[in-house]
């Protein structure tokens, strides 16, 4: 069981180490040479890089830290270890990478073509490092963080915060760096959340998935989902086919970006958990869509 442990940790901080190592390679090949901003630290570190000359690297640090404390002392110690280090692998892969790459990029700009081409690579390879970081239940820090404050002490979802303060950078980049490079932007954010969702969930997914698990140990995972993913759930009563023993079920919907932290937990609670995720087309109530404005788009669309 203990080694069994140990390789899962170890797993864990492969994914972290590919994660950043994936998304540091996105910034200084493609985000950076094409100034696209594309929302976040990252965006806020090539801005301040194309107009002050800041180092990317240290930038991405140096917005990044006052934000992990700040998200260690809102949400507590268990906020994670592995967080931190996202951040320190993320900054630390970036300023190697500038100084062994450079800041031009691979790509000639002098076609447009090229921004374009930027703009798809490197929402591919944010999307595919960032699933990774995920996937073991970390993040890299930055922006991230100030939308999970701002969804815990407002009426905006996690999600919302984060529109609106991708928004605000991506907005902030026109001024700087043109309307052009600001949509190419968009088109990075856009495959970004794409490609964390494959990543995380495989192809074929959807916003939020619902979730079905059978552990003996179903009292603990309760505590997990309420406290740690600050979600609800339903207990539905189940029967063994084999054993006729009651086998209470545990039904609950979560977003795409905590179903990773979620199995995390239960692997970590019990090994021999039974767990089934699938893709809810629509999730209306607390926490997710209302069911007034659900209603609403019905109506108009």
């Amino acid at each position: 069981m203990e080694k069994e442990l140990t390789r899962y940790r170890l797993l864990e901080y492969f994914y972290i180490i590919i994660g950043t190592l994936l998304t540091a390679l996105g910034v200084v090949l493609f985000a950076n040479p094409a100034k696209i901003a594309n929302g976040g630290v990252t965006g806020i570190a090539i801005i301040l890089y194309h107009t002050l000359n800041f180092d990317l690297g240290l930038s991405i640090l140096v917005l990044s830290i006052p934000l992990f404390f700040l998200g260690l002392f809102i949400f507590g110690k268990e906020y994670g270890i592995k967080s931190l280090i996202g951040t320190l692998l993320y900054s630390g892969f970036t300023i190697f990478l500038t100084n062994l790459l450079g800041s031009e990029g691979i790509i000639d700009y002098n076609n447009y073509v090229s921004y374009l081409l930027s703009a798809i690579f490197g929402g591919i390879l944010f999307g595919a490092g960032l699933g990774f970081v995920m996937k073991s239940g970390a993040n890299t820090g930055g922006t991230d963080i100030l939308a999970q404050v701002i969804s815990k002490f407002s009426f905006l979802t996690l999600g919302n915060a984060m529109f609106i303060i991708d928004a605000i950078i991506v907005g902030c980049s026109i001024f700087i760096f043109g309307v052009e490079a600001a949509l190419y932007a968009i088109i990075t954010i856009y495959i970004t959340s794409v490609g964390i969702d494959k990543v995380l969930l495989g192809f074929g997914s959807y916003s939020s998935k619902t979730i079905y698990i059978i552990s003996e140990k179903r009292d603990e995972i309760k505590q997990v989902i309420l406290e740690e993913l600050n979600h609800g759930g339903t207990i539905l009563e189940g029967k063994g086919l084999y054993t006729n023993r009651e086998r209470p079920v545990i039904m609950t919907v979560m977003p795409n970006n905590k179903i990773g932290r979620l199995t995390n937990y239960i692997h970590q609670i019990d090994k021999e958990a039974f767990i089934i995720v699938h893709d809810a087309y629509q999730v209306m109530g607390e926490g997710f869509t209302p069911i007034a404005t659900a209603a609403w788009r019905s109506k108009h669309i």
